[in-house]
């Protein structure tokens, strides 16, 4: 008669033995898999044979962004509403184009990979017609970030309906338009995994008594990357937003004027420095390469701590 009851110590060595071969399978599973992922080798390859668009991209955080982009190989397209300023931040990008990665040989000449083309983000028209000039040049786009805006710092008492207007139509608006009319091109990129980056800021995480129109904006370009990245996903297209916090830039010493403010907003960053453009641009870059490929919706803060992290100083 066969017994009806399993040997305890055989039930064991049957389960360790199964265990064990799921552990070894999956191991090699895991070894079989690379590494680095689907993006390139190194950092230097990530954008090889992209195209990216950066508006406001002839100064601060913009201009950073548009050479990093070309130093890691990127065509780069900048817009700027003042000739002379588009001019001369077209100038100062070629020599990142000369030792871009990807130029060695057989990548377009310099001048073929940066393209300033003049637009105000406020203009929907503008923003039509340098979709245009884009398709023309390149065919396609492989990223945007929409960096425009602009700093109006007022008491809510103070604002004026021309300021609240201004600061709506760039600092939101624009942002919607450049992507909407952005988006066949982004749909045409070769090899899809295109990517949008919108800049947010700070202020839309903690609430200032001297920033409510500007503080509004940023919280809708954020809300704005999180509903665009569900809209847009099915088409492969990434939307992300970045909050930066006080980066040191032109609108910076426009808006904190004095050395002892200067020194005072210091001290409240727990990393105890204020922000460079370079801090936003290395971020922003990695969001619209390869390595973001599964982030989407997000909203990535660099401010030092200034949010999330109490300040020891």
């Amino acid at each position: 008669m066969t017994n009806s009851h399993q040997n305890p110590t055989a039930a064991v060595t049957t389960a360790s033995t199964t265990a064990s071969a799921i552990t070894a399978s999956a191991t090699t599973a895991i070894r079989a898999e690379p590494v680095t992922g689907t993006g390139p080798a190194t950092p230097e390859k990530d954008f090889d044979g992209r195209t990216v668009l950066v508006t406001g991209g002839t100064s601060g955080m913009g201009l950073t962004t548009a050479r990093v982009l070309l130093e890691r190989g990127a065509n780069v397209v900048i817009t700027g509403r003042d000739d002379a300023r588009l001019r001369r931040a077209e100038t100062a990008l070629a020599g990142a184009a000369l030792g871009g990665a990807g130029r060695a040989g057989t990548g377009p000449a310099p001048s073929d990979r940066v393209f300033a083309v003049r637009a105000d983000s406020a203009s929907p028209a503008d923003l039509a017609r340098l979709a245009e000039r884009v398709g023309e040049r390149y065919g396609h786009l492989h990223g945007v970030f929409a960096n425009a805006g602009v700093g109006v710092f007022e008491p809510p008492a103070e604002v004026t309906e021309e300021s609240f207007d201004r600061t709506v139509d760039v600092n939101f608006k624009g942002v919607f338009f450049t992507v909407q009319h952005a988006l066949p091109l982004l749909e045409r990129a070769p090899g899809g995994g295109a990517a949008i980056v919108l800049n947010a800021s700070w202020t839309l995480h903690r609430g200032l008594p001297d920033a409510p129109v500007y503080a509004a904006t940023k919280a809708a370009v954020h809300n704005l990357a999180r509903t665009l990245g569900s809209a847009f996903a099915g088409r492969g297209i990434r939307v992300n937003s970045v909050s930066p916090g006080y980066i040191v830039t032109e609108m910076f010493h426009e808006v904190i004027t004095e050395p002892t403010q200067q020194e005072a907003v210091r001290a409240a960053v727990p990393l105890g420095r204020l922000g460079e453009s370079a801090d936003v641009a290395e971020t922003v870059a990695f969001l619209l390469s390869p390595r973001a490929a599964y982030i989407t919706g997000q909203d990535l803060v660099v401010d030092g701590g200034v949010v999330a992290v109490a300040s020891p100083w």
